[in-house]
């Protein structure tokens, strides 16, 4: 029992140090080193921007994958490893000498499961929680390999369930890191043979084909998770993106909406919104064809991209009209986004054949809850500050009510 005790300590500790590290700072306020930033002006991504459309990104990993779903899966697969492991130990005892042992390790595994995820609050450890519970994981097959015949344990299955799962839900490098963790942990489990016999030919080539599969499985499970991946992403892209514009679209706009809203109301912190709209398309498309009607609503698209934070919301909201949501922004912000973004598609010259093409924007600017304490509201009062905008002359910014402000009128063509 020398080698399991020494191995069994080793295991513990790096576990304890690990969780220190990820649990700590946590404690104390700060974020966790292993952590994902969830700063303000961090962008989210595609995956993220999926998770965004329903519920928000922090009910959503770091791969998209609603934690709530990662939550169930974990704890039925490891409840059923768990009894039905307990079970087989004591009803075949084929392990007596250790089973006490092995009961205990198991007892010691559910505890760990319902700290995590019955006790911890649900986004305590955040994407961590993959880093504890893969490592905790990996140690727990291990001492369990230990403890039932080292190279001979009918429980070598467990480290691919493991592996396979990771892939489903972290990058690559991640899958790879806990591959390579559980091969080690196989390896030394194998090893560590309790019975303390001697390892024949046969064995080794055991344990050397197990390994050879858990690389395998790892590749596999790898390849088939990142072209998961790259289908979600392309569908997340093509029901979330205007696909001229490169802006958001309509409806993730709406939900967007509809979210910031009830988060404002719960922290009660503003949030701005403007309506634009190109002035002069309908005579952009009919004087020099709808080709450069295109190349204008593109290019109106990467101003205003290239004018909005990484958490604003820039999205198409008809032919010609465009919309921008602005979180914790007051009206003064709103008010200099949209004179911006006005300016930037005002001083823009398009050609088109022999011909010069200019146009502007109207901007209408509303406040939450100032101008609307609903997204019906808000858009209604933006729409009217938008047309307060062209009334006054186009080429403008104009809130709810007020004055517009901005350059002079502009012949759009």
């Amino acid at each position: 029992m020398g080698p399991v005790l020494i191995l069994l300590l080793i295991a513990v500790l790096a576990n304890l140090a690990l969780m220190t590290a990820v649990v700590a700072p946590t404690l104390l306020g700060r974020p966790s080193p292993f952590a994902a930033s969830n700063e303000l002006d961090e962008p989210p991504s595609i995956q993220e921007v999926s998770g965004l459309i329903a519920r928000g990104a922090t009910d959503f990993l770091d791969d998209g994958v609603p934690s709530a779903a990662y939550d169930r899966v974990v704890r039925i697969a490891t409840w059923v490893f768990i009894l039905s492991t307990a079970t087989l130990v004591v009803v075949t005892g084929l392990w007596p000498g250790t089973q006490l042992g092995i009961l205990a390790l198991l007892a010691v595994a559910g505890a760990f499961l319902l700290v995590v995820h019955e006790l911890l609050p649900d986004r305590f450890l955040g994407s961590t929680k993959f880093i504890v519970e893969g490592s905790a994981a990996i140690t727990f097959v291990s001492l369990l390999i230990m403890l039932t015949g080292g190279h001979a344990s009918p429980f070598f299955f467990a480290y691919p369930v493991i592996v396979a799962g990771a892939a489903l839900v972290v990058s690559p490098a991640i899958t790879l890191v806990i591959a390579a963790a559980a091969s080690l942990g196989y390896l030394l489990g194998s090893l560590a043979d309790v019975s303390g016999g001697d390892l024949s030919a046969t064995d080794v080539a055991g344990i050397g084909f197990n390994l050879i599969a858990l690389v395998l499985l790892s590749y596999v499970a790898m390849v088939i998770a990142r072209e998961q991946r790259r289908s979600r992403d392309a569908a997340v892209r093509l029901s979330t993106v205007d696909s001229l514009t490169g802006l958001f679209n309509r409806a993730f706009f709406f939900a967007a909406l509809e979210r910031e809203v009830q988060r404002s109301a719960r922290s009660g912190r503003g949030f701005c919104l403007l309506m634009m709209d190109l002035d002069g398309l309908k005579a952009i498309n009919d004087r020099h064809g709808h080709f450069q009607g295109d190349r204008v609503l593109r290019r109106v698209g990467e101003i205003i991209r290239a004018g909005v934070r990484r958490i604003d919301v820039a999205a198409r909201y008809g032919g010609d009209e465009f919309v921008v949501l602005l979180p914790e922004t007051d009206p003064t912000g709103g008010f200099v986004l949209g004179e911006k973004i006005r300016q930037g598609v005002s001083d823009q010259v398009f050609s088109a054949g022999s011909s010069k093409v200019r146009t502007s924007l109207s901007v209408g600017v509303v406040a939450y809850p100032h101008d609307g304490a609903t997204p019906d509201e808000l858009m209604i009062s933006s729409d009217q500050a938008m047309y307060a905008s062209k009334r006054a002359g186009k080429n403008r910014v104009a809130s709810f009510g007020e004055i517009p402000i901005g350059g002079p009128p502009e012949d759009s063509v």
